[in-house]
């Protein structure tokens, strides 16, 4: 079985090759063509949860294991921690496990990014990251080769952390969530906020919203920027309880979301005018993970990378 390490993952994750995988399994999994249960969890009180998540979708069967601890310092140990197994679709055989922290991580952004390109007005010159964490780097990485921002703000609920991610990456470092939020044509919310972060009132006309937070306790996005305009999810099962689905869209008939393969594939319509708000409330997808599995592995393959262990 081959062993590829957190260090081997980022060198083998190219994201312009990811966009593509991803909008690929979107495709797929709005078609139905993709096996992915609903996700589950262990919870241990007080402390996090650990999920698995399984899928099978454009010839990658995996496996990922993702460990959920709030209360981690990120400066220690990162708040999602995750190992991938992937298995051979022929016989079942395991092939190859990986470091999923990376993976997590990259992915998450990169398909914030896709939606961001199918949904997002294509003037767009301000871009607004509520967060300072793994996540919004990953964004800021990501959503910044979709679109290009004439101004990057950057702001966290801790103020010297949006500073020293906006000096490490060229952008402006603002006070509070509403200053950064004002006047923004996209709007990256990658908190782990128990309760909303956005106000649909802060919201410029034609403004894009992804949210990728999914705090146990609440929701990231308030009631009114979900239903403002246009919502776009992973997959419908975003509506099942948590941690399956999101808090934002609990109650909300499923039928009111389109899914971002859908969108892509031209099955349901996507922005409708420059003035449309779009929202994409983002869970984290099988799909997802598969997608950034199967480039990790052919790369390692064709690069020779990875260590080779017998079980």
């Amino acid at each position: 079985m081959l062993v590829l390490t957190r260090g081997d993952v980022r060198q083998l994750l190219d994201l312009d090759l990811l966009f593509e995988a991803l909008e690929h399994a979107f495709v797929e999994l709005s078609a139905g063509r993709t096996s992915v249960p609903p996700r589950i969890a262990a919870r241990v009180p007080d402390k996090g949860l650990l999920a698995a998540m399984l899928g099978y979708a454009n010839g990658v069967l995996a496996a990922k294991l993702v460990s959920v601890f709030p209360g981690n310092d990120a400066s220690a140990l990162p708040t999602h921690q995750a190992t991938i197994n992937l298995f051979d679709d022929e016989t079942g055989r395991p092939l190859a496990l990986l470091d999923g922290t990376e993976i997590t991580a990259v992915r998450t952004g990169a398909a914030s990014a896709v939606a961001t390109r199918a949904l997002a007005r294509p003037d767009a010159q301000i871009l607004a990251v509520l967060g300072a964490g793994v996540q919004a780097r990953s964004h800021l990485a990501a959503v910044t080769r979709v679109r290009a921002f004439d101004e990057v703000r950057v702001a966290s609920r801790n103020p010297e952390h949006a500073v020293e991610l906006a000096q490490e990456v060229g952008a402006v470092s603002v006070g509070s969530f509403e200053e950064a939020v004002t006047g923004a044509d996209v709007v990256c919310a990658c908190t782990d906020a128990r309760q909303p972060v956005i106000s649909a009132g802060w919201l410029a006309s034609g403004a894009h919203v992804t949210s990728v937070g999914a705090s146990s306790d609440g929701p990231e996005l308030d009631a009114e920027t979900v239903q403002a305009g246009l919502l776009v999810v992973e997959s419908r099962d975003a509506f099942e309880p948590y941690p399956a689905g999101a808090h934002e869209l609990q109650g909300l008939d499923p039928d009111s979301a389109a899914e971002l393969g859908e969108v892509l594939a031209g099955t349901r319509e996507g922005r409708s005018s420059p003035d449309q708000i779009t929202v994409y409330k983002s869970m984290g997808h099988a799909v997802e993970d598969a997608a950034a599995v199967g480039l990790v592995y052919r790369r390692s393959v064709e690069l020779g990378l990875g260590t080779e262990i017998e079980l």
